[in-house]
């Protein structure tokens, strides 16, 4: 996984062969052939568990972190633990995303992987949303579709990737300004 990864942000999608993955790897490249069938299955792999920071079968919103998201009575407190993780997850994901991004234009499976994946980010904000509104805390006349909207727009890794590669915050900067912003856009006052 680490060797794909790599390579697939540094050479892109059609830059990335199983031969040169497989040569990174130190493996036959019929082992990687035999794990994962196709390029598109392999990226697929890599932004899973970019997403989740390892390859345990636990659903993103099954894991103790966002456990904790639900039981937090104070909405500051869901929001900035939220955006936390959201920038540990985006450091490692982003970059892999980047690569989906710009190869669905071309490839079916990337953009079937392109649409799973924005759907998948839309259910998780959401779920958060939900705290939110659970807890009282949606501005008022603010629904809580407008405000999965504006979470996705803040806590996307293309935002992402401009605040921390193009104009170089570091992630803990991002994630003060990203906490700011989504408390002031939908906390009520």
């Amino acid at each position: 996984m680490k060797a794909a990864q790599e390579l697939f942000v540094m050479r892109g999608y059609a830059g990335t062969t199983f031969q040169l993955v497989a040569d990174a790897a130190e493996v036959s490249v019929q082992t990687v052939y035999f794990h994962y069938g196709t390029k598109s299955e392999l990226l697929k792999h890599v932004v899973d568990v970019a997403s989740a920071g390892d390859d345990e079968p636990v659903p993103l919103l099954q894991r103790p972190w966002f456990a904790a998201l639900r039981a937090a009575k104070d909405p500051a407190e869901v929001v900035r633990g939220w955006v936390h993780q959201s920038g540990v997850i985006l450091d490692r994901v982003a970059p892999v995303l980047a690569v989906v991004r710009d190869a669905a234009g071309g490839d079916l499976g990337m953009a079937a992987q392109w649409a799973a994946n924005s759907e998948q980010r839309h259910t998780a904000h959401g779920t958060v949303i939900a705290i939110l509104a659970g807890l009282g805390a949606l501005r008022p006349g603010l629904t809580e579709s407008r405000a999965t909207d504006i979470t996705v727009g803040i806590l996307s890794p293309d935002l992402f990737l401009v605040m921390t590669r193009e104009c170089g915050w570091p992630t803990p900067q991002w994630e003060d300004w990203a906490a700011d912003q989504l408390s002031y856009g939908l906390l009520s006052p």
